[in-house]
Parts: C-alpha cells; sequence; structure tokens
C-alpha cells in the first residue's frame, strides 16, 4: 500500500508479479479506482469478461496481464491468476483500519441467484456450494465453468478473506457463473468501503489467524 502525495490517507493501491513454469503474470490494483476501469488479458476471454466484472461491480481500477499454458488448459492461468489478485488486494488494504469489513446480499442475473456474505477477516475460509446440471464449457478457448470455484478459492485463500456462495437458483451455466463474480465483486465494493479510521475487529487486527 502506498501513501498518496496530496493527502494524508493512504492509497490503497498494489502491484505484483508472479512467475512459474506455467504462467506469467502481472496485476495491478487500485481499490478506490473512481470508475472500475479494468484492461484484463488472459488468453480467455470468457475468465477475461469475469475478471472484468470485479473491476467494475468492484468498483476497482484493475489490469491483469496473464500469459499460460492455455493449449494445455486454463487451469494454471485461472489458478495462478486468483492467487496473485488475492495477494494484491490483501497488500492495498494495508492494516484495513476503517473498513467495513462485512458485506453480503443476493444478486440475480436472469434466472440465475447467487447468495455471497463476505468478512475481511483475514482468516481464509470459502464455503462455495453452486453446483451445475451439466457443466459446459464457456468460451474460445474454453474456460471451464468448474474453475470458477478454484478461482475464489485462491483469491479468498491469498487475500485472507471469509468467503460464502450459494446457488439458489439458475440453470444457464454462463448466467450462474457471472452472477457469483457480481455478487462477490459487489460485497467486496460495501466490505472495503472505509467507515471510520479503528480496525474493525475486537482484537485490533484484521491480518493474523487469531479470532478477531
Amino acid at each position: 500500500m502506498t501513501t498518496s502525495p496530496s493527502s494524508a490517507k493512504p492509497a490503497r493501491t498494489a502491484s505484483r508479479e508472479r512467475t512459474t513454469k506455467e504462467t506469467s503474470i502481472r496485476i495491478s490494483l487500485d481499490v478506490d479506482g473512481p470508475n472500475g476501469v479494468v484492461n484484463v488479458s488472459t488468453g480467455l476471454p470468457f475468465f477475461d469478461h469475469m475478471l472484468d466484472q470485479i473491476g467494475r461491480h468492484g468498483g476497482f481500477d484493475l489490469t491483469v496481464d496473464a500469459k499460460g499454458d492455455i493449449h494445455v488448459d486454463g487451469h494454471h492461468t485461472v489458478e495462478d491468476v486468483g492467487i496473485l489478485l488475492g495477494e494484491t488486494f490483501r497488500e492495498a488494504l494495508g492494516d484495513k483500519a476503517g473498513v467495513r469489513r462485512f458485506a453480503s446480499g443476493l444478486f440475480p442475473l436472469d434466472e440465475a441467484l447467487i447468495e455471497v456474505a463476505v468478512d475481511l477477516s483475514g482468516r481464509p475460509w470459502v464455503s462455495y456450494d453452486v453446483p451445475f446440471g451439466e457443466v459446459l464449457p464457456l468460451g474460445d478457448p474454453p474456460f471451464n465453468p468448474e474453475m470458477a470455484e478454484h478461482f475464489w478459492q485462491s483469491f479468498a485463500t491469498s487475500a485472507g478473506i471469509t468467503l460464502h456462495v450459494n446457488k439458489k437458483a439458475g440453470v444457464n451455466t454462463h448466467h450462474v457463473v457471472e452472477a457469483t463474480f457480481k455478487g462477490v465483486s459487489r460485497c467486496l465494493r460495501d466490505a472495503v468501503r472505509v467507515e471510520g479510521t479503528a480496525v474493525p475487529s475486537t482484537k485490533g487486527t484484521l491480518t493474523g489467524t487469531a479470532d478477531a
């Protein structure tokens, strides 16, 4: 997290890189981006569309440049973007002083309805119950809808947040997956909102593993 020269208030921004044998990724994030400006390139068009939801519905300025072994499949790219985005998000939030911390809601997309709850707890935990009647690959090269769960698992673990996602209704695979991304993004937007100056925890910290 950097400090703005024009104000004593910290600028909640971060940039990180990650390189493995399977992927090379760069991410920049401004949690307080005013317009949700997003520039994303992963080689997986449907995944790009979902990451775009994070920026636009989260109210974040977000840049993701990822190159991976999508000639094998999209698994490594999706997983590693989730890991690095979570790390970047955690760094940008800093000590989380003044954040609202909790957020939840129901998010529809046509026939699909997704329930989401978020806690910027500092304790990674994911409960994800979004079943599909039939798994249909999305986009070309294809994005496996089951990788949405793996993305959120990777993101939440690296970000140190508690995340619950449940499908209440939905039959269209595209609608269900997109509703999850929109729902989580809207909850993150609410949870990171600054309402005061203190860390919202009886322990005085949201960065460790103890009860908060």
